[in-house]
């Protein structure tokens, strides 16, 4: 019985520490950030109407959509940031079931779907089950200040900009606690694949 599993954690959290784990283990990952990347390139049904919607100022010379120019757009503007929204999470959604669909007929026994908002955007009826990577929010801070080299502010406002990660425990099938090493990080994690009969 194939099992589609739902990875998600927040800014920082190690959620892709966990994802490449599973890569090296040979479970084929679908990458919601890297699809959404995708769908925006020209010729892309998400591309056409994001220009007709935000009209060509918002694109480079090459044809490009300027990402930081649309995301200042959006940034400050709720409506906006609404509009694009809606373009561009279903064409990530159908995207990311398209290549599931692709990856379970191909023979592989488990996908996972690398969802930075799986319980925001409500995407948890793509997967059977959800695993949170999980940190404490002053570990979660420091390493987003290193990491971006951010202000404790700056650091700050995106953390809030998210669900709260222990309010995401609640949600979630399993929970990897990532405050520690990178061993004890792999350690739950390989616990977890065997209770969920994941061969690696």
């Amino acid at each position: 019985m194939a099992l589609t599993i739902g990875l998600t954690g927040g800014i920082a959290s190690g959620k892709s520490t966990v994802s490449q784990m599973f890569k090296e283990a040979g479970i084929v990952v679908v990458d919601a950030d890297v699809i959404a990347r995708k769908v925006v390139e020209p010729g892309e049904e998400a591309y056409e109407q994001i220009v007709q919607s935000f009209g060509k100022d918002i694109l480079l010379p090459d044809e490009t959509i300027d990402r930081q120019k649309l995301g200042s757009v959006v940034f400050f503007n709720e409506e906006k940031r609404l509009l694009l929204n809606s373009i561009v999470h279903p064409a990530v959604r159908k995207q990311m079931l398209k290549e599931k669909e692709e990856h379970l007929n191909n023979g592989e026994e488990t996908v996972i779907l690398d969802i930075p908002l799986l319980f925001e955007s409500k995407l948890t009826a793509l997967v059977d089950r959800t695993l949170l990577v999980y940190v404490d929010y002053e570990i979660q801070l420091a390493r987003l200040m290193n990491r971006n080299n951010l202000s404790k502010g700056e650091a700050e406002a995106r953390i809030q900009s998210q669900m709260p990660l222990k309010d995401k425990i609640q949600l979630a099938d399993a929970v990897i606690e990532n405050n520690g090493t990178i061993e004890a990080t792999k350690d739950q994690l390989f616990e977890i694949c065997t209770q969920w009969g994941i061969k690696r």
